[in-house]
């Protein structure tokens, strides 16, 4: 099961939230948090996949190793496509599990489950995604229900969207297909908060929240559920 290098994508800079990566959070940072967590993980290689000083500094300080990422893959003209192609193409390694440090309500539980998934499977990816079960909108018009027949919401025919929080795939597979999403994937679903994707301010100031009340908010979350 530990045929898995770790890869923690870190940019310099963030266009929405100042420094998100690196500024204080909970006593500590999103990135060292993620590699305290990634560390607890049967893996063979963590790598902190960077355009940043300051991240290559937390990486050696933690004793990670780290990759200097080129520019233009840390740039916003760079697709995602161009981008998962880059990850794949510059990590020596057979299986890559790709970590973001801004999911950090993510349970090191489910991250075991996802590997456990990946490698009893024989699929080539496992993806995170969130339950959607709501009702959706097109140009004022309904998607997924009629208005002459509208259905309680917990009826509605449940959508998955993918968290990006916990991404395991085999390279070759990631190469061929420039996507995380390929070959024959699995899809791990995780609750509302481990989905919670840190985009914002508001996103920042709320997941911090959280994740230093989150053996409160999960019990209340599991006793809710």
């Amino acid at each position: 099961m530990n045929n898995l290098t770790v890869v923690i994508p870190v940019r310099a800079g963030s266009q929405r939230v100042k420094d998100k990566n690196f500024r204080p959070f909970a006593n500590s940072n999103l990135l060292e948090i993620k590699i305290n967590q990634i560390k607890q993980l049967p893996v063979n290689e963590i790598i902190v996949n960077t355009n940043s000083p300051e991240a290559i500094e937390i990486a050696k300080k933690h004793n990670v190793e780290f990759f200097e990422r080129d520019p233009y893959y840390a740039s916003s003209e760079c697709s995602n496509s161009e981008y998962h192609e880059y990850l794949a193409r510059v990590t020596d390694a057979e299986n890559l599990l790709i970590s973001q440090v801004t999911s950090p309500l993510i349970e090191t539980q489910s991250y075991l489950n996802a590997i456990q998934q990946f490698f009893e499977s024989g699929n080539d990816s496992v993806m995170s995604v969130q339950k959607f079960q709501n009702f959706l909108l097109k140009d004022g018009k309904p998607i997924n229900y009629t208005l002459d027949n509208m259905p309680n919401s917990q009826d509605l025919e449940p959508y998955q969207v993918p968290t990006f929080g916990i991404i395991i795939c085999k390279r070759k597979k990631m190469l061929e297909y420039k996507n995380y999403i390929c070959g024959k994937c699995s899809f791990l679903e995780l609750n509302e908060i481990e989905s919670i994707d840190i985009d914002t301010p508001l996103d920042f100031e709320f997941a911090e929240y959280l994740y230093e009340n989150k053996k409160k908010i999960g019990l209340l979350y599991n006793e809710r559920v």
